[in-house]
């Protein structure tokens, strides 16, 4: 064994190549915060664990990760450098948003303080890219966001079963009856894949009923667009999973318990689809809803024409519709409200994360458990994209993270292909500071590339 230059342990072999002793993991501590602002945004424990709700958990945990991010520096495996295009474009996006925000027509103190909420996205999309370097990161991130939401599932049921559409049981993403259907359409895909992949029985029945405790909330949102979202979504993830994986037994079952839960606790739903024939029966006919979103729509593109450079600002399109409702079209409201540059840039993003989702699905040689979760991004992204036409969800976190994961998986696998390439040989000396190379292989006590997981 001999001593590195920086005071690392290094064992050598008998051929002169040092094979790296265990060391500790620079980064270990960022990731744990960052795993813990996910489960404070994904899952609100301030909105059902008593004593929680005046703390400010998900501004400590990101300053935690920040500061472990910061104490890292010249120890990670990525750098600000590697950030790649799409971290830029929202970069870019989120300035352009503060100064509509500045200089809104409507009100622009509210749109700043919402704007400056909004940027938190930023924060942990750059923190995603650069401390998640593994596939078993990510994997641990994914859980995090679907445990998460299948916790706000059961949790929503339990406190309002007996509240319409359970609107309100819930704070921030989830007191819309709206908002709480995309999330769960969004993060179904993700339980699927972790079902899927479970090698314990007992496992892949806990995420068995949690996808049933996720559907049957999202019936119970009696969301319409929330619906049609499934629907989308659903038949893009039994492609991934169902066809293309062969799992034939998936498309049976998801018929006969979408035909189980729609009768059991999709009444309300039914009632509110029922309304577009005309005979509203209690619901707010179909009529009545399709003038105001028409009235919303034309609004908006009266607000884009007269406001196209910078919009009204964020979140100032309640104000200026008259009528203090949401443009039900995510590309509507963030142009109206962001101006068309911002929407351009909005657009460019999320097609960077179907770019490396295209990037990935033609690579080679990846195991199957990475080709289920690239097939579980796809279809949360389409869903996502599609489910955007019907609904205000430009502020959603969820879609800006499944593009971060479809950026750090690419880097991932591209990294691992370097790492391939490069094969196993003569380490040069030890470096004064720990290389990223170090903590990659630590576990492996070896010199060969870490295999793919």
């Amino acid at each position: 064994m001999a001593i590195g230059d920086n005071g690392t342990a290094v064992e050598t072999d008998i051929l002169g190549r040092r094979k790296i002793a265990p060391l500790f993991d620079a980064t270990k501590g960022a990731f744990f915060w960052l795993s813990g602002f996910f489960v404070v945004y994904c899952a609100r424990p301030e909105d059902w664990v008593p004593g929680l709700r005046y703390a400010p958990l998900a501004k400590i945990t990101a300053i935690l990760a920040m500061w472990g991010l910061f104490n890292s520096q010249g120890r990670m495996k990525r750098t600000f450098k590697d950030v790649p295009k799409e971290g830029k474009l929202l970069l870019t996006m989120i300035g352009l948003l503060v100064v509509s925000s500045l200089l809104s027509p409507i009100w622009k103190g509210g749109s700043l303080s919402k704007t400056l909420d909004f940027s938190k996205v930023y924060v942990a999309w750059v923190l995603t890219f650069l401390l998640i370097t593994t596939f078993e990161r990510l994997r641990r991130i994914i859980f995090i966001q679907a445990a998460s939401v299948v916790v706000v599932a059961v949790v929503s049921i339990a406190k309002g079963h007996g509240t319409p559409r359970l609107e309100g049981v819930l704070g921030g993403i989830y007191s819309n009856p709206n908002d709480l259907a995309f999330a769960l359409v969004l993060s179904l895909p993700f339980a699927l894949a972790f079902m899927v992949t479970a090698k314990n029985g007992f496992i892949k029945a806990i995420w068995l009923g949690g996808m049933l405790v996720m559907s049957t909330a999202l019936f119970m949102t009696a969301s319409r667009a929330g619906f049609l979202n499934l629907l989308i979504t659903g038949s893009v993830t039994l492609y991934h999973f169902g066809i293309k994986g062969k799992r034939y037994y998936l498309i049976a079952a998801t018929l006969v318990v979408g035909t189980l839960l729609m009768a059991t606790v999709g009444g309300k739903l039914y009632d509110r689809f029922h309304a577009i024939s005309g005979d509203a029966g209690g619901e707010e006919s179909a009529e009545a809803s399709y003038e105001a979103r028409k009235y919303l729509m034309a609004r908006a593109l009266v607000g884009i024409e007269h406001y196209p450079i910078l919009g009204v600002g964020p979140r100032n399109f309640n104000t200026y519709s008259l009528i203090w409702h949401e443009v039900h079209m995510t590309y509507l409201q963030i142009c109206v409200e962001g101006g068309i540059p911002v929407l351009i840039i909005y657009l460019m993003f999320f097609a960077s994360g179907f770019r490396n989702l295209r990037i990935l699905r033609n690579t080679k040689n990846l195991d199957e458990h990475t080709v289920l979760f690239i097939g579980a991004l796809h279809s949360s992204l389409v869903g996502f994209a599609v489910g955007a036409l019907f609904a205000p969800e430009a502020y959603q976190f969820f879609p800006y993270f499944a593009v971060a994961f479809t950026a750090t998986l690419l880097q991932t696998v591209r990294e691992r292909e370097r790492e391939q390439q490069q094969g196993p040989g003569p380490v040069a000396p030890a470096p004064k500071k720990p290389r990223h190379f170090l903590e990659a292989y630590a576990d492996h006590r070896r010199t060969a590339p870490a295999p793919v997981q």
